[in-house]
């Protein structure tokens, strides 16, 4: 099973759409509200290079935004 983590915000529209994606496909993973921690939205920053959300992180591979076809490839869908 692969380790996910998706790095979001309560008013992404995008953060909820990807959510629900990962929800319909039993997808277990770390919801992280970068909203709610200024320390760990800068982590994000550090390691993506990017300030918006959703950012996906699955095995350490990152995807910005809701890439669905880059996400369906790294889940194996």
């Amino acid at each position: 099973m692969s380790k996910v983590k998706v790095y979001s915000t309560n008013h992404c529209p995008y953060c909820v759409t990807l959510k629900e994606f990962l929800k319909e496909r039993d997808i277990v993973f770390e919801d992280i509200d970068v909203g709610q921690d200024e320390k760990i939205a800068q982590e994000m920053i550090d390691k993506t290079g990017q300030m918006g959300v959703p950012v996906i992180e699955i095995d350490g591979e990152i995807v910005v935004g809701f890439d669905k076809e880059k996400i369906v490839k790294l889940l194996n869908l």
